[in-house]
């Protein structure tokens, strides 16, 4: 099991722009261009509103990860509870907020291999994109919000896993001085 990571100011700093193509505009029409690019592949969608958004744009996720916030504000409960009623499977995980729990891989890891799975984050999800797509298969797809600007997809292959790897090789272990 990997230990707890903690995000480290330089990480912050690039984790502020877009780590994939970045869909600008209304919500309604970025998930029309997203489900055309999309179709047929596995998606895993990191964040309430963008797995809300893809799931009212008839764009089921294969695992979705949420912590029941939007812009670290709780989400009113109706529409959390649309979300949670597409997917059958709930996983639970403890993720404080600027870090990755030694949990996640486990958790995250499971979800993305047998699908149909929410992932109920209590802390904060933000950083679980980077799991996400590590863990994800080749070829499928990782949706996460960039805020205010629109949503981001991560197209999973080979060279985005080494990458996302990296990232997460930047951060370092709870209980180390930054």
């Amino acid at each position: 099991m990997a230990p707890t990571l903690v995000l480290t100011p330089e990480l912050r700093a690039r984790l502020k722009r877009p780590l994939g193509k970045l869909f600008r505009g209304e919500p309604e029409e970025v998930f029309k261009r997203l489900s055309r690019a999309l179709k047929g592949r596995k998606v895993i969608t990191v964040g309430d509103v963008v797995s809300l958004n893809a799931i009212r744009s008839g764009l089921r996720p294969w695992a979705a990860i949420v912590d029941g916030r939007s812009m670290r504000e709780p989400l009113p409960q109706h529409l959390a509870s649309q979300v949670q009623a597409i997917l059958p499977r709930r996983l639970r995980l403890v993720n404080p907020p600027g870090t990755i729990s030694e949990n996640a891989w486990g958790v995250i890891g499971e979800a993305v291999r047998e699908g149909e799975a929410l992932v109920l984050v209590e802390g904060e999800e933000d950083l679980l994109t980077l799991v996400a797509v590590i863990c994800a298969p080749e070829g499928s797809a990782v949706l996460y919000g960039q805020p205010g600007e629109g949503v981001v997809l991560v197209e999973v292959n080979e060279d985005t896993k080494k990458a996302f790897k990296e990232l997460v090789a930047s951060m370092r272990p709870a209980g180390e001085a930054g």
